[in-house]
């Protein structure tokens, strides 16, 4: 019986939480005048997303978007990389408070930072840049956890069997422990990707140009804009437009997101 009711209630928190995606979807490919009506017919429409694509450019703000997700992923790959190894496999003296010193910055908002960080770029000239919007994303403390957990459980035979092969350090890493922790690098690259795809903050603050602005703050701009803040049918078209990038990476690689955890022992 208390399954029965843990699995009815499962469903019925999908249900919810499934809802406003789909109205969302609903409500973008419907026409204008049924826009907000559940009335089912087959009235569907594509004229609402082409009408979004060339009122805006959202062209450019896919590719600042594309070029800030993967340049702020590829250098948490190698930080992170390096760090976790670090914390896993070397010995040094006091090796395990500095590691619990950086796991403090999860703790920390990334919302506390604004300021100084601002402060920091002004100072660069970096604002209204995309390697502003990057630099303060750079380090990863969940990823050099994520990682350093998963590099903890593999066996230290196959890094002294590669030594005995003649391989350095870096052959070790880049031949044992990274082909071993794909899944970790699957899990930790939808996280980062999904987080700094939907980031809005950041990146509304230090942007004021359309070279440099992403599809967050393209979206809020676009919705907020006097032609367009009371058409639901574009607003949501354009909703649908930002999401669903991340609605099929995480469809694809589910699996892979769900054993990485498992596997890395967090619980």
């Amino acid at each position: 019986m208390f399954r029965k009711i843990t699995g009815v209630a499962m469903y019925g928190l999908a249900a919810l939480w499934l809802f406003p995606l789909v109205w969302a979807f609903w409500t973008a490919f419907r026409p204008r005048e049924l826009a907000i009506s559940w009335t089912l017919s087959p009235d569907f429409t594509l004229d609402n997303v082409i009408k979004v694509w060339n009122t805006a450019p959202f062209a450019q703000y896919y590719l600042n978007t594309f070029l800030i997700v993967t340049g702020v992923l590829a250098v948490q790959i190698v930080t992170a990389t390096l760090a976790a190894y670090a914390f896993a496999k070397l010995r040094f003296w006091g090796r395990d408070a500095l590691f619990i010193l950086f796991l403090v910055q999860l703790m920390v908002p990334a919302d506390i930072l604004i300021f100084p960080n601002y402060n920091v770029l002004r100072d660069l000239s970096l604002l209204d840049t995309k390697l502003g919007i990057m630099m303060p994303y750079f380090a990863s403390a969940f990823g050099v956890f994520l990682l350093r957990q998963t590099f903890k459980t593999i066996p230290h035979e196959l890094e002294e069997a590669a030594r005995m092969e003649g391989c350095s350090w870096w052959q070790i890493l880049w031949r044992v422990y990274v082909p071993l922790a794909r899944p970790t690098y699957i899990a930790f690259g939808l996280v980062s990707v999904s987080y700094h795809w939907n980031n809005f903050m950041w990146p509304l603050i230090v942007t004021n140009s359309v070279e440099n602005r992403p599809l967050t703050v393209g979206l809020a701009i676009f919705a907020q804009s006097f032609e367009t803040g009371a058409q639901w049918a574009e607003v949501s078209a354009a909703t649908v437009m930002v999401i669903f990038p991340l609605l099929l990476a995480f469809l694809l690689f589910q699996r892979q997101f769900i054993n990485s955890f498992i596997h890395s022992g967090v619980k």
